[in-house]
């Protein structure tokens, strides 16, 4: 049996559980398990189809320590939809969508676990006092090689994984993305909604820079000489910044997006040697 023969099976069976798990209410035009939660976003923002990547990849062996000291591992994740989700204190599309994930966990809190990944390179106590501000309902753990390797190509943030209850990665998300779709990836994963359908998609771990995502790495561009805050000021000043080669895009965008262009290397090297100089 292929594997997106198997995946295709095990939608099937999803949607059969849905079915399956009790007495169909409604809620908003949508079908649920009785008892199941209610919907946080309106039936008119909520697609009714979702994509999920056809040959997901098992999580491997992880351990997580927390900013409380508590030890999460990849075993404490399964029987749920975990959202992992990269990301840093200044990072302002980051900021933007952390009320919806407070959101969806307190909506979902037998469902759904969100682990966020600080990237931040200064002291944990910023990111401690940053989660205390907004109220963040959610475990923080801090990036790691192990995380890194675990879910690669994190080159803007934010950057979210969707992992399955059978610790698959079914979906990416890089840059903002609209709540109302982590949440029917959510009631789907997690057999709540049955009217959901599902297209699977081959995975595109190159794909464009969109979503006021915030790059993290500029193909090509060395930014090993710079301390932690000038990084912070180069990259916010590369994700701002237009490209003059006519794409209408910033410099991180053009460089992730075509990095075969000539204009917005020496440009994004500018900025690098002006902030040095600083």
């Amino acid at each position: 049996m292929t594997m997106r023969r198997l995946w295709d099976g095990i939608l099937l069976v999803m949607v059969g559980m849905a079915f399956g798990c009790g007495a169909a209410g409604e809620s908003d035009g949508v079908s649920t398990s009785a008892g199941s939660p209610p919907a946080i976003f309106d039936a008119a923002s909520r697609p009714d189809t979702i994509e999920l990547v056809a040959d997901p990849a098992t999580l491997p062996a992880l351990t997580m320590q927390t900013l409380d000291g508590r030890i999460l591992t990849d075993d404490d994740l399964r029987g749920k939809v975990t959202l992992v989700n990269f990301w840093a204190t200044w990072c302002g599309p980051c900021r933007a969508e952390i009320p919806d994930l407070i959101k969806l966990q307190e909506r979902y809190p037998d469902q759904l676990q969100i682990i966020g990944v600080s990237t931040d390179e200064g002291p944990i106590q910023v990111v401690e006092d940053f989660s205390t501000q907004f109220g963040i309902n959610y475990p923080i753990v801090m990036s790691t090689p192990e995380l890194n390797r675990a879910f690669p190509g994190v080159m803007a943030l934010p950057t979210s994984f969707i992992v399955d209850p059978e610790g698959r990665v079914v979906q990416t998300h890089v840059g903002l993305v609209s709540p109302a779709i982590l949440e029917q990836e959510t009631r789907f994963l997690a057999a709540i909604d049955a009217d959901i359908t599902v297209d699977l998609v081959a995975e595109d771990r190159h794909s464009r820079l969109v979503n006021a995502a915030h790059a993290t790495e500029i193909p090509g561009l060395d930014l090993t000489a710079l301390t932690p805050d000038q990084r912070v000021v180069a990259l916010q000043r590369l994700n701002e910044e237009s490209c003059n080669c006519g794409c209408q895009l910033t410099l991180a965008q053009c460089r992730i997006n075509d990095s075969a262009c000539g204009f917005s290397l020496p440009l994004a090297e500018e900025v690098v040697a002006e902030i040095l100089a600083l």
